[in-house]
């Protein structure tokens, strides 16, 4: 699904990302961990078209996409999540939604038709999905930090992607609100056949659905690989898990 090969990024001469490859395939949950600095988030603007790359290609359905814009790789089936919440706050949680259908499927000028008929039943049926048809009425700017992550969610699913770019879903939350939401995204994945690429803090909820882990450490790869091989390697328990042995 998606081919990330020697990606570089520098800023005023420190190289945030270093050469990065790595690969995420078709239906796959994989992720992307590694110390505050190791340059995931730069990594995700890189392949989002947020940042342009000073080196490297990055390919998406056999096809490369580095450096077109995050609006036309929405229209080819990227969508993306943001460490800050990313929604519109004094829109209701129903009008969030619906103003991205509208957006994605070309009826966001349309002058004629009145707004409140478009896409009722597709609006509120993705709101049931993520749980919150009950707070359809409430303004999203008033919600709580996890109800917020979940509207943000809801806001990508409704740009119907076939890869999902999470970075860190769960930042903010309590324990219970991470469990449940790192449950529910997993849920969310399988149901719609989506490929997941996600960063990630919490080892706990990496570790208990990632079924591929790249570990970055100071803008480079140090480790690739399956879950148990990950946490086994020497190297990212040195750097990243805490082991000085």
């Amino acid at each position: 699904m998606l081919d990330v090969q020697d990606l570089r990024k520098s800023f005023d001469g420190f190289q945030a990302v270093g050469g990065v490859s790595f690969t995420v395939p078709r239906g796959s949950i994989s992720a992307i961990i590694g110390p505050n600095g190791a340059g995931k988030t730069t990594l995700f603007n890189l392949i989002t078209g947020h940042l342009r790359p000073d080196a490297g290609r990055v390919i998406f359905k056999e096809r490369e996409i580095t450096g077109i814009a995050p609006h036309d790789l929405c229209r080819l089936g990227m969508g993306r999540s943001f460490q800050r919440t990313n929604i519109f706050p004094r829109l209701t949680v129903y009008q969030n939604i619906q103003a991205a259908f509208l957006s994605h499927r070309g009826r966001g000028w349309n002058l004629f038709t009145p707004v409140e008929a478009l896409y009722r039943q597709e609006t509120e049926t993705l709101l049931d999905a993520v749980g919150l048809l009950d707070k359809a009425g409430e303004v999203s700017g008033f919600l709580s930090h996890g109800n917020q992550k979940q509207l943000e969610l809801g806001l990508a699913l409704a740009l119907e992607p076939e890869i999902l770019l999470l970075d860190e879903p769960t930042a903010g939350m309590s324990a219970t609100e991470t469990r449940d939401s790192i449950r529910f995204i997993e849920r969310i994945t399988e149901e719609r056949g989506l490929t997941l690429l996600f960063t990630e803090h919490d080892m706990a909820v990496v570790f208990s659905i990632a079924h591929r882990i790249t570990v970055l450490h100071q803008g480079r790869v140090i480790a690739d690989g399956a879950p148990a091989d990950v946490r086994r390697d020497p190297e990212v328990r040195r750097v990243y898990l805490g082991d000085r042995r």
